[in-house]
């Protein structure tokens, strides 16, 4: 397969992944898949969906809206475009490690498709904390640093990837227990590259240093709570690493 062919399929799996965006328009007969060597490109599709919330974002701002509301529907929209993934990861994160004894059963609570209140809490914080750190923003800040946090967010996925063993023998993230070297080596390029690009020095800087320590912290976590990590791991570090980005940029 060519290069180019490898390219897209990459691109393909990884918006299918961590959006709900249409890949038709891209996908090509007979293109393999692998969601391993795709993880080059999902600080792209982070990026990407950040910008679209961005652009919601200020032309809300410029259509006379006040910043609360505006930061509300933005976010509302980032929702959509993912389909509450990550969202959906940090609340059964939540009530497993919140709610269970021994690893075994915090696993089996996260299989749960119910939310409990540990999950409801969570997800009310990565609300609240997301929309009024968007609020405290103007439009053109918004434009970089929501670009920024969905990159970092979802390269903190792939560390976790990286770092950790699965927690589980099935499921999504258990396929992915060896990553290739120059797909994890262009992800976190491709990251930095995008930070140190769109915000100035200094901010870079913070952010991720931020990321970095948020990132960190949910896999200390995974590993004393789980042994490792999951699917729903993933998804909430993606959550937690993007709103520590955004509240240190606001």
């Amino acid at each position: 397969m060519s290069m180019p062919a490898r390219l897209r399929a990459d691109l393909v799996c990884g918006i299918g992944l961590l959006s709900r965006l249409p890949t038709g328009w891209l996908a090509g007969d007979g293109l393999p898949c692998s969601m391993a060597r795709s993880i080059w490109c999902w600080p792209l599709v982070g990026a990407l969906l950040g910008g679209a919330t961005g652009l919601a974002y200020a032309g809300l701002l410029q259509c006379g809206l006040a910043t609360l509301p505006a930061a509300a529907w933005s976010i509302g929209m980032q929702l959509l475009l993912c389909g509450g993934l990550h969202e959906d990861g940090l609340a059964d994160m939540a009530d497993g490690c919140g709610g269970g004894r021994g690893r075994a059963r915090k696993l089996e609570i996260m299989r749960d498709s119910r939310v409990g209140s540990y999950g409801v809490m969570a997800l009310a914080v990565a609300m609240l904390v997301r929309v009024g750190a968007l609020a405290a923003m103007p439009g053109m800040m918004a434009l970089v640093a929501l670009p920024v946090a969905g990159a970092l967010a979802r390269a903190g996925m792939v560390v976790l990837l990286w770092r950790l063993p699965p927690a589980r023998g099935d499921g999504l993230a258990s396929t992915l227990r060896t990553l290739p070297r120059p797909a994890l080596a262009a992800c976190l390029c491709l990251t930095g590259a995008l930070t140190a690009l769109l915000l100035p020095g200094a901010r870079a800087v913070v952010a991720m240093v931020v990321a970095v320590a948020a990132t960190g912290v949910m896999c200390r976590l995974a590993r004393w709570q789980l042994g490792g990590q999951t699917g729903d791991v993933l998804g909430a570090t993606a959550v937690v690493t993007e709103c520590a980005v955004l509240t240190a940029l606001s």
